[in-house]
Order: C-alpha cells, then sequence, then structure tokens
C-alpha cells in the first residue's frame, strides 16, 4: 500500500517514529543534518524528507549558517501536542495510583494473615467443657 509523503498534521508527522526519534533528539539542541544522521543511524536522504515534513508542520525551525541547514524543535508548535499527551498522562497516572493502593491494602492483608497463622498455638487449648469433667 502506498504511503503519503507528507502531512499537514503535526499528529499525523508525530505518528511516524523516525520523526520522534528526531524530535527528541533536536530537543537537547540545534543540529545540522549531517549530525542527525550519524546520531540516529539513518539515511540521510530519509532524515531530510522527514525534517521537510516536520518543517513544513512547524514542529521544527530551520536557519542557514553558510552552506549548513541548522534544524531545532519549535516548543510552541509542540505544545498542543504535549497538551492532548497529557490528559491521558493524567489518567493513567489516576489508574497507577489506584493499583498501587489496591496493592498496598493486598500486603497489608496478607501481612495481618501472616501474623494471624504464625501466632504461638497452644498445644492444649483449654475448652469449656473441661470445667465438668
Amino acid at each position: 500500500m502506498a504511503r503519503a509523503t507528507t502531512t499537514s498534521d503535526s499528529f499525523n508527522a508525530v505518528a511516524e517514529p523516525r520523526r520522534r526519534e528526531i524530535l527528541i533528539y533536536l530537543a537537547g539542541a540545534e543540529r545540522p543534518v549531517g549530525e542527525i544522521v550519524v546520531a540516529l543511524g539513518l539515511p540521510q536522504p530519509s532524515v531530510s524528507k522527514h525534517l521537510r515534513v516536520l518543517h513544513d508542520v512547524g514542529l521544527v525551525r530551520m536557519r542557514c549558517q553558510g552552506r549548513q541547514k541548522l534544524y531545532r524543535t519549535n516548543a510552541e508548535a509542540i505544545r498542543p501536542l504535549h497538551e492532548w499527551a497529557a490528559t491521558f498522562e493524567r489518567y493513567w497516572q489516576h489508574q497507577l495510583l489506584r493499583v498501587k493502593e489496591l496493592a498496598e491494602a493486598t500486603v497489608r492483608q496478607g501481612s495481618a494473615d501472616l501474623k494471624t497463622a504464625d501466632a504461638p498455638r497452644d498445644s492444649n487449648p483449654r475448652r469449656d467443657d473441661d470445667d465438668f469433667n
């Protein structure tokens, strides 16, 4: 099946794993294409294509320095992606907190059960009817 070579939507642009790798790498500093190629181990034409898509949707900025093109992330354009993902992060944090609370309650209950099971037992337990014999 043929894939679209470009996209006009930030969400579609970051759906491609290599583009996410590039964005993460560029978050550290402004970098030339050659450095991205070496760091990520991708072919130069592939990196250039991904940078073009990311630039077209505004997720990266490019400036020329002599004959080199330097790329960096555009934090303002990434903000909507972050805010959208944060919604799910809050949901999962809440769910994980509930799992943690259940696990801790289970451990506490298990500890209480073990203490009861480990309590010394009277080898000759007294019965109420012993007084009548």
